[in-house]
């Protein structure tokens, strides 16, 4: 592929730069706002979500919560746009949704949610036809994946280890598929599986192993027929699964890419093209990517069933900013480009990429 023009190429540029007192694990901005959440674990492991706006170019705390313990991992997926309610998962195990109008005591609680941390969460609701349930899901190192509706206080759905067989940390979950009554979910391991789970059915539609301990699993678009899926592992790779097409025995076709010469963190999606993603690194840098699709997405396998022909990545922009990993990532689904991270050597930063709109 030939390389891009320096002066065609996505402009990444710092808008914020801030220092923090805790260790944060997510950013997310809260949907119709300039605000953003950051929250993490402080030195003395209790929890600290904080509430984020930006006022006149500057970021300003705008309200904060300490909880009793560290807060892993958060997600505004299972509200509707009108609602400011954001599901955490804890290193305890605990599932909690806190109203980010009153932030004094969570609106629901699952403090044993889990049996360990909650290593992901992803929600889904009012999405598809016929809008659907506010579900979430959460992965943890108790090797469990549960859905959960936040109307009740039992799993939905849980998927339990194989008893008899050693138990694997669940690293992250995601939702996908969710167009009208189906819904699936996709769980990442850290012995490198990746396993796709079809919730209507209440069955296994598809396994593989990525070699490598999957970091990430996101999907480029969580309310259309399930498209393309990103899984990222530790070892520096990643790869793009197509999944339109599954074959009986060779399964998804997808292509894989090194990238970061450390462990690829997280991969995130632009909201307004599901054909670009960010991939963040453990080498403190994040990728530009595009996605190209082959001429033709599926061909005839030699025993004359259809297979899915993967497509390629084009790398648009790489910047390293930092010397610790950079763990969490979310792009602003109102304007295009303004994006918010957090890296392990507790900064917190906000950044704008431009020409987005030209791939």
């Amino acid at each position: 592929m030939a390389a891009m023009e320096t002066t065609e190429a996505p402009q990444v540029i710092e808008h914020q730069h801030q220092s923090l007192n805790f260790t944060p694990y997510e950013t997310k901005w809260v949907p119709c706002s300039a605000r953003f959440v950051c929250c993490g674990i402080s030195p003395k492991a209790k929890g600290v979500l904080q509430i984020y706006e930006l006022k006149g170019g500057k970021m300003e705390v705008v309200a904060e919560k300490t909880h009793d313990c560290g807060l892993k991992c958060g997600t505004f997926g299972a509200s509707s746009l009108g609602e400011r309610s954001l599901a955490t998962g804890d290193y305890k195990g605990g599932l909690h949704v806190f109203d980010l109008e009153r932030l004094d005591a969570p609106t629901f609680s699952v403090p044993g949610a889990h049996k360990a941390i909650i290593n992901g969460i992803d929600g889904v609701g009012g999405l598809g036809i016929g809008g659907g349930a506010p579900e979430l899901v959460t992965g943890s190192r108790d090797g469990c994946v549960r859905v959960w509706d936040p109307r009740v206080r039992e799993p939905v759905v849980s998927l339990e280890p194989v008893e008899g067989q050693p138990v694997r940390d669940c690293w992250c979950a995601a939702f996908g598929n969710s167009v009208g009554d189906e819904r699936v979910v996709a769980a990442g391991y850290d012995n490198g599986d990746v396993k796709l789970f079809d919730l209507r059915t209440n069955a296994m539609r598809w396994e593989t192993n990525a070699s490598n301990g999957v970091t990430c699993v996101e999907f480029d678009r969580k309310d259309i027929e399930m498209n393309k899926l990103v899984v990222t592992t530790l070892e520096s790779r990643f790869r793009v699964f197509d999944l339109r097409t599954q074959h009986a025995d060779d399964g998804f076709a997808h292509c894989t890419e090194k990238a970061h010469k450390a462990t690829v963190w997280l991969a995130r999606h632009l909201p307004q093209n599901r054909d670009v993603f960010m991939t963040g690194g453990g080498n403190g840098g994040f990728n530009l990517y595009a996605y190209h699709y082959p001429k033709k997405r599926t061909a005839t396998h030699k025993d004359n069933a259809p297979v899915g022909v993967p497509g390629t990545v084009e790398l648009l922009n790489s910047r390293v900013i930092s010397t610790q990993p950079i763990v969490s990532f979310d792009w602003s689904p109102d304007k295009e480009g303004l994006a918010v991270l957090s890296c392990l050597d507790q900064t917190l930063r906000v950044y704008i990429c431009t020409k987005l709109d030209r791939y």
